[in-house]
């Protein structure tokens, strides 16, 4: 790999080339409410910023006008754009407990107590996919992800050999027309 390729890598991972920790990556948020990646300069979305949190990559938003730092406020953003679509991870009960914590003397214990939760779960995972993987010689994960993805490319072959085979839209193709043109 080259070292211009390693250095893009790195930047775009919120490390320097040689390994070390950068500075965490900034998104502006312009007055028009568009979110701007100061590192792959262009304007992207909750989606791109839901992908930089699973990634792991270290950032921050900022008000642009302001210089606020606002990246809470578009975590939560991301949250209520996770939980409005499909199957939910938070419950009506749970979210309402929540909010009933805000102002309460618990509110600082809540917060710690979810944080830490989080976390010990998130640590179990790992120590389970760990022994796991001692005991069977393979991270059950990334034996899943790969047979999804090779699953994934077959049926997106099997979907192109379909749709190649089918007529074009509206329900003619290339012969139909060269038929009508015969019966004129």
């Amino acid at each position: 790999m080259s070292t211009k390729t390693r250095s893009k890598r790195a930047k775009r991972a919120g490390a320097t080339p040689d390994g070390g920790k950068a500075s965490p990556r900034v998104i502006r948020k312009y007055p028009n409410r568009r979110l701007y990646d100061t590192v792959e300069s262009r304007y992207v979305t909750l989606a791109d910023i839901r992908r930089l949190v699973t990634e792991r990559v270290d950032f921050v938003v900022l008000d642009r006008k302001t210089q606020r730092d606002i990246t809470r406020s578009i975590l939560l953003q991301v949250i209520a754009e996770q939980e409005g679509g499909g199957e939910s991870l938070m419950n009506r009960d749970f979210l309402s407990q929540v909010i009933r914590t805000y102002g309460s003397g618990l509110q600082d214990f809540v917060g710690r107590y979810l944080d830490e939760s989080l976390q010990n779960f998130a640590k179990e995972q790992r120590e389970f996919r760990e022994r796991l993987k001692s005991v069977v010689g393979v991270d059950p994960v990334e034996v899943v992800t790969a047979a999804a993805q090779k699953n994934y490319q077959r049926w997106k072959s099997l979907q192109d050999e379909v749709f190649a085979r089918l007529p074009r839209p509206w329900g003619r193709d290339d012969r139909d027309k060269d038929e009508g043109k015969d019966r004129d």
